[in-house]
């Protein structure tokens, strides 16, 4: 994998243990809202929007069936960074969305939250 790729709920998902309402990720919101406020940083890694229904195929493609939760930052083959939250098959894991906002900045020059 030669780009870091960032998964994403899609919004407006049903559970079936809360029938007739619908339901988005809150952590997933955040990262969109920062994603929607500097449209040409995002071109700089690959986003994917998933369905809230597991299993996450893709997801565990990349990152391992117990990696699923979402949102997940996978960084691009071979590198390393100080907010890694986990590792699988060599990859480097971020999923935690503060720490993800942190290495958006650092890697996509995306800027920081205000203190």
């Amino acid at each position: 994998m030669n780009q870091d790729r960032l998964f994403l709920l899609k919004p407006g998902f049903e559970d079936p243990a809360y029938p007739g309402q619908l339901f988005y990720c809150w952590h997933c919101a955040l990262i969109e809202g920062v994603l929607a406020s500097f449209p040409a940083l995002g071109d700089r890694l690959h986003i994917e929007r998933v369905d809230w229904q597991r299993p996450r195929r893709t997801v565990i493609e990349l990152a391992g069936e117990d990696n699923q939760n979402l949102p997940l930052l996978v960084l691009k083959d071979g590198d390393r960074s100080p907010f890694e939250t986990g590792r699988h098959e060599g990859r480097s894991l971020i999923g935690d969305p503060h720490k993800i906002l942190a290495v958006l900045a650092e890697r996509h020059g995306f800027p920081l939250p205000h203190p």
